[in-house]
């Protein structure tokens, strides 16, 4: 019954691709054009030796639908047919999440409505010599509504060759891209297991986070002869789901599928995510989650916690908490102790209001990461500005007066000298602290981010304790800031030394915003920079407690004009027209740029692979890039071992990337994973040295070790 089912429609499709051969080539039916067929590319420019991506863009008529490359019960997949010049690959199609579409006679299909992108990627060879390439290709489907037609069409691509490219179609890739499925995830994230019971095959998913979403469901992609049924669906207790799926075979000794698990709030809703299970997945990251007590999580966030006031993100802003700590040496206990207890407060409130934005966004079903506000160039560019305009302060170009009503913004009141200044320090202390990742705070992180929303919680007070704990101990005891230097004159150069210091965390961000956004964004931000100067200048300058109410009200509405002005067009108009940059214009050296598809490619050829998981605002991964897997030593030990070496670039949060650091409990980058060919992935602890990378090559087999 089930072979039937499965093999009528389509020996009746059969028929009708006989039958409608000549409106096949025109692929029109009754005047209308029922698919349109393009190719699109994510690339301006061919470089050589640089791959990039091709899709096939379908635009389907209304109410008909081309097929998944598993179409179900009936239905052709669409094909595509490369004429490539030689020396030119081609890799699988990528299918994005299909729609189940249901049809009278209890018939099921795996396809797609309106539009879809099927993407492959296309890799040029290392020399080229034309100014312009030429892909041309076949792609053949059948699109159907209440009768079926064959259609196809001969497409070419043209594409200029050039030394560097900048990305295109943005829009179109990064939308289908979000589509299609991903890995599956390792660890306590979801575990699966088959089961045979006579002609039915039980796969049993257990996942928390599945447990959120209403609708869960297999899509089978099978091999060979086997002939599948309808899968069915049944939940249990503790996000336990059980998919039967009936099946036809000679093969006694058959136990598992290929398949892909999809899953989201409503059946063919937006924004449904699906995992991919593959037994036979090379690329899959098999790594265990974090194991351990809660204990030994919560005391890994507190050492992380610590850790993060050494590192370079944060020492500008620690310094002035320094710098208030000896203006308050020889005064009052209790007003040091209200004045640390004030910063410490701040570094609270901070991380508590980022847990629990994390766990909204969690409840909704997105994606958790650290640090994912610097993935976002406008919340960067607005710290650009908070940090010029404190710099600004410290060297005097404009004092803030107070208690005046006009002063208690953020800016006012982290030039305070009292409990309020202090808690705003605090607060943007830990704000600079987040592009890092502290040694411990990644496995806590990991560890976290995988269970319920009250772990995130008290994972985030754990590190918010750790990291506000020595500024607690100085402000307990005022009797160590007798070892600090007395107040005088050299203060004045030390806080004008300190605007210096938050000049270069300046610098660091507009590095960051031209990783991101390119060195466009960079000139239009110093622009509005700039103006921002020149606003806070009339302010020192001419609100002054003598200057006339006419003066003061002109130069305030200069100034908001100059601000507004400036904003409107440097930032709304200059800015927001640049692009993001991909990760490929940020590859050096004989680093590639990483895709999941590339490291499948290399891995089938039977490679090993390093991936670096980095980012443009992430000094941590920076320092390790710089003293050890750029230095002599493990450069030479990569190419000995004939290593492929990827950066995976996650400045703009590329969602394939966060995927794949989830997979390993991560919460963030930096990530670095070694692929010995054959054998499970190898994690690294997020801080590097040379010792540890070299040992772990010398763990790979004698026959790696000798290519």
């Amino acid at each position: 019954m089930i072979a039937w089912r499965r093999r009528a429609p389509a020996f009746f499709a059969a028929l009708l691709l006989i039958g409608l051969h000549c409106a096949a080539l025109a692929q029109t039916y009754e005047g209308r054009e029922l698919v349109h067929a393009s190719l699109v590319a994510d690339s301006s420019a061919i470089v050589a030796g640089k791959p990039f991506t091709v899709g096939l863009l379908l635009r389907m008529a209304p109410n008909w639908h081309t097929y998944w490359k598993f179409p179900g019960d009936a239905g052709i997949p669409t094909e595509m047919k490369w004429n490539l010049p030689p020396g030119w690959k081609v890799g699988e199609i990528q299918w994005p999440i299909p729609l189940i579409l249901k049809e009278p006679g209890d018939i099921l299909i795996y396809g797609y409505h309106d539009e879809v992108l099927l993407l492959q990627e296309v890799t040029p060879p290392v020399s080229l010599t034309e100014s312009t390439i030429k892909l041309s290709a076949e792609a053949t489907w059948l699109v159907c509504e209440k009768i079926c037609i064959p259609g196809s069409a001969k497409l070419q691509i043209e594409l200029p060759v050039a030394t560097q490219n900048a990305s295109a179609n943005d829009e179109l890739f990064a939308r289908y891209r979000r589509a299609l499925p991903q890995n599956w995830p390792a660890g306590k994230v979801a575990s699966a297991s088959w089961k045979r019971n006579g002609a039915e095959l039980q796969l049993t998913v257990e996942s928390a986070a599945l447990a959120n979403y209403p609708v869960a469901e297999f899509f089978p992609l099978p091999e060979g002869n086997l002939v599948v049924g309808h899968p069915k669906t049944e939940r249990g207790a503790g996000g336990r789901i059980d998919f039967r799926v009936p099946i036809e075979t000679k093969d006694p000794k058959l136990a598992s599928l290929n398949g892909v698990v999809v899953f989201g709030q409503d059946e063919n809703g937006a924004g449904r995510n699906a995992w991919s299970l593959d037994r036979n997945a090379a690329a899959a990251a098999t790594v265990a989650a974090p194991s351990g007590s809660l204990a030994k999580f919560l005391l890994f966030g507190f050492l992380g916690g610590f850790i993060l006031n050494l590192m370079p993100c944060v020492l500008p802003v620690i310094s002035l908490k320094i710098f208030g700590f000896i203006q308050h040496a020889g005064q009052d206990r209790r007003r040091i102790l209200r004045s640390g207890l004030a910063f410490i407060a701040g570094i609270f409130a901070w991380f508590i209001g980022l847990a629990l934005l994390l766990i909204i966004l969690k409840s909704a079903g997105r994606e958790i990461t650290w640090a994912f506000q610097f993935t976002n160039p406008y919340f960067v560019l607005f710290m650009s500005a908070v940090v010029l305009v404190f710099a600004l302060n410290l060297f005097g170009v404009f004092e803030i007066s107070l208690p005046q009503s006009a002063n208690r913004g953020l800016l006012a009141w982290t030039a305070r000298e009292g409990e309020a200044g202090s808690f705003f320090q605090g607060v943007f202390a830990t704000v600079l602290a987040t592009p890092c990742t502290a040694p411990f705070l990644g496995t806590a992180l990991g560890f976290a981010f995988t269970q319920s929303g009250w772990m995130i919680f008290v994972m985030f007070v754990a590190i918010a304790a750790g990291m506000s704990s020595p500024y607690l101990l100085l402000s307990a005891q005022p009797a160590w800031l007798r070892l600090l230097p007395k107040p005088g004159d050299w203060m004045l150069r030390v806080k004008q030394l300190m605007g210096f210091l938050l000049l270069a965390t300046l610098l660091f961000l507009l590095w960051v915003l031209g990783a991101e956004r390119g060195i466009e964004a960079v000139i239009w931000t110093a622009c509005f920079l700039l103006a921002l100067s020149v606003a806070c200048w009339m302010k020192g300058a001419f609100l002054v407690p003598t200057a006339s109410f006419a003066t003061r009200a002109l130069v305030l509405v200069l100034m908001l004009a100059l601000v507004l002005a400036s904003g409107f067009y440097f930032i709304g108009a200059k800015f927001n027209a640049t692009t993001l940059v991909t990760g490929d214009s940020q590859t050096q050296g004989d680093w590639r740029a990483f895709t999941p598809e590339r490291l499948q490619a290399e891995l089938d050829q039977g490679h090993t692979v390093f991936v670096d998981f980095t980012a443009a605002w992430c000094l941590t991964c920076k320092f390790n890039e710089a003293a050890v897997l750029e230095s002599s030593a493990v450069h030479d030990a990569f190419q000995r071992r004939g290593i492929v070496k990827f950066k995976a670039d996650w400045t703009n949060a590329d969602p394939a990337i966060t995927k794949i650091l989830k997979q390993f409990g991560r919460p963030g980058v930096p990530m670095y994973v070694l692929y010995p060919a054959g054998k499970s992935p190898i994690l690294f602890p997020e801080l590097l040295t040379q010792s540890i990378i070299l040992d772990k090559l010398e763990t790979i087999s004698p026959d790696v070790a000798a290519k």
